[in-house]
């Protein structure tokens, strides 16, 4: 193994993705399992860097972090201090370490079986030698809005979703 700045961003990112979802899972004070979760999420934005998807780090910080997680947060917070709530704390952080190990196992003896990654089924360069010439992510936006592609299961999602925010704002208002 060659040691290299990608080599120690590589263990930075994902000792940072691990820890994170390990303190999500295992931490008993809610307001710090979000702060890991940002931790996490921060990990895997950088691991998309180093995968050399810069659009899905951007989303990932964007929106997983900049929206999804701090909103959680806000909601921790807020609902805490309304409700007069004490600290909440998770009673199945064994099972869940349980679980994530398990799954840990497996995942170990998957990789393990995959080979070199000359010969893997996951090389990369035998990825992008199906792909089309014009991949990215300014295909992606044109056949989102493409009558003859993906338009009608995206504005069927956008739909989907502003029924759930209006459900959701009916169901937390005070008559």
């Amino acid at each position: 193994m060659i040691i290299n700045g990608e080599t120690i961003a590589f263990a930075v990112f994902a000792i940072m993705a691990i820890v994170g979802g390990v303190g999500v899972a295992a931490l008993r004070n809610l307001f710090h399992a979000a702060l890991s979760l940002l931790v996490a999420l921060f990990g895997v934005a950088g691991l998309f860097v180093l995968l050399a998807a810069p659009f899905l780090a951007m989303v990932q910080i964007l929106v997983y972090m900049g929206a999804i997680a701090i909103l959680i947060i806000f909601v921790i917070m807020l609902t805490q201090r309304v409700a007069g709530m004490r600290e909440q704390y998770n009673r199945q952080w064994i099972l869940s370490g349980l679980v994530a190990l398990v799954v840990f196992g497996v995942l170990l003896m998957v990789i393990s079986q995959l080979g070199t990654p000359e010969n893997a089924m996951w090389n990369p360069s035998a990825v992008a030698a199906t792909l089309p010439d014009d991949a990215g992510v300014a295909a992606l936006g044109a056949d989102l809005v493409d009558a003859n592609r993906y338009v009608l299961p995206f504005e069927v999602a956008g739909l989907l979703m502003t029924v759930a925010l209006i459900g959701a704002i009916a169901v937390a208002r005070e008559d």
